[in-house]
């Protein structure tokens, strides 16, 4: 992180993401949560204290991940509070071979809760939840959870858990936001996975969608190759879902990999030009000193 730290020296980067849980479930520091130590879930990859402490010297705003529902530690030890499969009556997973949390079952909350408060106790200045939804991927015609589950149902439960989360992190003196597929700013309904613009806003302090035009299929706003027009892909979907924030601040995650700079800076453009503070995504963290705008 030393070298991450020098690169942003002089640049507008005023803020970093840690993972605190990631997508395997694993928990990447020495976490006390006795549900993540009795699990196996932790893998202490980094020193949470002397990463917090470089960041803060430096005056940077921290920010820690917690992928929230998908879970390949803690659901299978907890089938009863799993996602299940209607077919074998198991445990369900998805298509990676993991399982999930049932999101409609609130003794599942406690566990990601518990590592939010932690977090926020440690020193990170903000909780930003990912994977806070539904599955998508996988049989999910065999999915089954403890309630039936509709659209309203879907997203009144991702919205009850983060506000549930902003209560309990703001009395820790938290801020709470949430990662959202890019896809549910362009279209009015919750793609069956719970996420919806109004409800969500209206829950958290600022709404993180992932803006990703090589997520984008071939067709969309016309193009051949979506990947190919970062401005105009981005654009859209802040065009389309800025108007429908009931609450929070919208602070889109932009594509840093298959990318060159400039490429980048088309996407930050359309950020800044609304108004929208921003975060760059690279699953490695490989970053070059030439995609972060100067001061």
């Amino acid at each position: 992180y030393s070298r991450l730290l020098d690169m942003i020296d002089g640049t507008v980067i005023n803020s970093l993401v840690f993972d605190t849980k990631e997508e395997s479930g694993a928990v990447l520091y020495e976490s006390q949560v006795p549900d993540a130590r009795s699990t196996g879930a932790v893998l202490a990859s980094y020193d949470v204290e002397a990463v917090l402490a470089a960041a803060e010297e430096r005056g940077l705003y921290t920010i820690t991940r917690i992928v929230t529902f998908q879970d390949g530690y803690w659901a299978p030890a907890n089938p009863e509070h799993a996602a299940r499969n209607t077919a074998t009556g198991g445990i369900w997973a998805n298509s990676r071979g993991l399982a999930w949390m049932d999101p409609t079952d609130r003794e599942a909350w406690e566990y990601p809760l518990a590592l939010a408060v932690e977090a926020c106790q440690l020193g990170f200045d903000e909780i930003q939840f990912d994977y806070v939804r539904f599955p998508s991927d996988g049989d999910i015609s065999v999915l089954g959870y403890d309630q039936a589950v509709d659209a309203e149902t879907r997203v009144a439960t991702i919205a009850a858990f983060l506000t549930e989360a902003r209560d309990r992190l703001h009395a820790e003196g938290c801020a709470v936001s949430a990662d959202v597929f890019a896809i549910v700013l362009s279209v009015n309904d919750d793609q069956g996975i719970g996420q919806r613009v109004e409800e969500l806003s209206a829950a958290v302090d600022a709404l993180s969608p992932m803006i990703y035009p090589s997520h984008y299929s071939p067709g969309w706003l016309g193009f051949d190759d979506p990947n190919a027009h970062p401005s105009e892909v981005v654009t859209q979907a802040i065009d389309y879902g800025l108007p429908r924030m009931e609450g929070g601040t919208l602070r889109p995650w932009l594509q840093a990999f298959f990318y060159d700079a400039g490429q980048i800076a088309e996407e930050i453009a359309v950020a800044e030009e609304n108004g929208l503070g921003w975060i760059l995504w690279n699953a490695t963290s490989e970053y070059e000193a030439g995609w972060f705008p100067r001061e």
